[in-house]
């Protein structure tokens, strides 16, 4: 398992520059699965807490869906839900992603995937946390074993950012990073750190941090 936090290897591009906020506390979208966990209104405020304690304004989607409170589940529903979300991650100067499996598979939750490339084009700040530190290959060759019974087997052809496949014949990308190569590499790209933890509050602290260094450096 990996567990141990590793430091970012590239610095944030050169057009990332923070807003000024004029002694406001920069905003951090904090994003990730939680949304749906039955415990997601503590799990925020604990976030919220260990941003404000590192100088931060965390900011949680489900902040921005007060007016939706009682809707009806639906199609309208669901894309207001999804504009807010937009509307909250424009007014946000970083990125907080948790990049937990989601559930019970290799892979984190897409929507947070989407999220990450939206603000990773915007050129802003991001970083990731999660309490399960096994690389990805690690994930997708447990749910394998689990859900199917079966084992990854090594690739027939070389190239590209994974040496097996699986029962279908679908490379198994992503050696070297705990999630999939397109949103760590995003993460990593933009200047940001995943940290790893015990619980979901102690996992983000490290990221937390690194959020505040880049933001708040003079």
């Amino acid at each position: 398992m990996n567990d141990t936090p590793r430091s970012a290897s590239h610095e944030p591009p050169e057009q990332y520059s923070p807003r000024s906020h004029q002694g406001q506390r920069p905003r951090i979208y904090l994003a990730g699965d939680l949304v749906f966990r039955p415990d997601a209104d503590r799990l925020f405020m604990e976030l919220k807490k260990i941003c404000a304690d590192a100088g931060l304004e965390g900011v949680a989607p489900l902040d921005g869906q007060i007016d939706l409170d009682g809707s009806t589940p639906g199609f309208e529903t669901t894309l207001a839900i999804v504009s807010a979300d937009r509307s909250l991650m424009d007014s946000c100067d970083a990125g907080l992603f948790c990049l937990d499996p989601f559930r019970r598979s290799a892979d984190m939750d897409p929507g947070t995937a989407v999220e990450i490339g939206y603000m990773a084009a915007q050129n802003k700040l991001l970083c990731g946390y999660t309490v399960d530190g096994r690389f990805y290959p690690e994930k997708v060759r447990d749910y394998w074993r689990a859900a199917w019974g079966k084992e990854l087997r090594p690739r027939m052809t070389t190239g590209g950012s994974g040496g097996l496949e699986d029962q279908d014949g679908i490379i198994v990308h992503s050696e070297g990073m705990i999630q999939n190569g397109m949103t760590e590499g995003f993460i990593r790209l933009s200047g940001g750190t995943i940290s790893v933890g015990a619980t979901l509050p102690e996992a983000s602290v490290p990221a937390v941090k690194a959020l505040a260094a880049g933001l708040l450096r003079a």
